[in-house]
């Protein structure tokens, strides 16, 4: 595992998947796109606006996603001590941040003509909205602070204390009366939703998943390349004010 560790090894690996992982996503995002938008019906009660739902839903997923992805890189921040872990979890933020805006806003666009309203302070959709203040609060803890080493441990004791915010989202629906519909898809009794709808939302949420890891170690490579670059500054910079030998140390 030692070698999974090494970041020159993880530069060199993630350099011959990502070609094939963004091939991959976007021939699935393209199929699921022709699903969702040509090939399926619109809905006998939403109409047009059940499309929606192909962008909405991977979005949110993802976005949950993301945020379990950060904690546990954080576990391995401050427990394993990995030396990608802090580089992944940093990666992941503002991709994570981005898909849930996403969700937010798609939902809001949604909810207008299915509830009336852009927004409500529903259980789902707050604890959402705090979601999205969690991801920006990495991303500013990760930037306020110069050395990366405390960087990395305060943002992962963050994201580990707000990751009760996960289980929180996914269970609103159950624990409290809520406008938004409970699940659909992932059920004991199985999908609960139409075939015609069901396989197109599946293959987008595959293309939005396979999209989320391809800008994830892109991400993680630019973060190392980053960290890289800014240890050679410092190198550079000590040396510049490092104090000359003085001459008769030399010939000693």
């Amino acid at each position: 595992m030692y070698q999974f560790a090494n970041p020159t090894f993880f530069m060199k690996l993630s350099g011959i998947v990502l070609p094939w992982l963004w091939a991959l996503a976007g021939i699935v995002a393209a199929i699921g796109l022709y699903m969702g938008f040509l090939a399926s019906p619109g809905d006998y009660q939403q109409g047009e606006t059940v499309r929606i739902m192909y962008i909405h839903v991977p979005a949110a997923w993802l976005a949950m996603m993301g945020y379990t992805m950060i904690f546990l890189s954080s576990l391995g921040t401050l427990i394993f001590r990995h030396p990608l872990a802090d580089v992944s979890a940093k990666a992941a933020a503002p991709i994570g941040a981005a898909f849930t805006l996403q969700a937010l806003v798609t939902g809001a666009i949604w909810g207008k003509p299915t509830w009336g309203t852009y927004w409500a302070w529903d259980a789902r959709l707050t604890s959402f909205l705090i979601l999205f203040f969690l991801y920006l609060g990495l991303i500013a803890l990760w930037n306020s602070i110069e050395e990366q080493s405390k960087a990395g441990r305060a943002a992962a004791i963050l994201a580990i204390v707000g990751s009760v915010n996960i289980p929180i989202i996914h269970y609103s629906v159950e624990w409290w009366n809520t406008l938004h519909q409970g699940a659909s898809v992932f059920k004991a009794g199985g999908p609960t939703i139409a075939a015609v709808f069901l396989w197109p939302l599946l293959l987008m949420a595959i293309a939005f998943t396979l999209l989320f890891f391809a800008l994830h170690l892109t991400a993680m490579r630019t973060e190392i390349l980053r960290r890289r670059v800014a240890g050679m500054r410092a190198r550079r910079a000590d040396e510049a004010y490092a104090p000359p030998i003085p001459a008769a140390s030399v010939a000693s």
